[in-house]
């Protein structure tokens, strides 16, 4: 059923698979027994693990914040050039173009 000419196999392969036992047989199983053993029975109160991260949230909200300010402000100071009121004499004069709300405030709504 297999085709020769592809080098997959279902089969396991034991070479690779004594490389694999190899690298993740665990060397010193007593020191890591004995670290989990020491971490459990200190139990961390969840008001605590919140501490610890707590100098890392408030740096991101900071910087959370200064980019929204930023972002706030540049976007106001883009919509304030915008909606000035166009010189209605350089419009009909042609010099300056008018903008589409201009254009869309002379039509009554039907």
């Amino acid at each position: 059923m297999s085709d020769p000419s592809t080098p997959f196999d279902s089969r396991p392969d034991p070479v690779l698979g004594a490389a694999l036992r190899a690298a993740l047989a665990p060397r010193n199983s007593a020191a890591f027994v004995g670290r989990v053993v020491a971490a459990a029975d200190r139990p961390a109160a969840p008001l605590d693990v919140l501490a610890g991260w707590s100098r890392l949230g408030i740096a991101a909200a900071v910087l959370a914040a200064l980019f929204a300010g930023v972002a706030v402000g540049r976007d106001a100071a883009s919509a304030d050039s915008a909606t000035s009121s166009p010189d209605a004499a350089a419009i009909i004069a042609g010099t300056e173009a008018p903008d589409a709300i201009t254009l869309l405030a002379s039509f009554p709504d039907r």
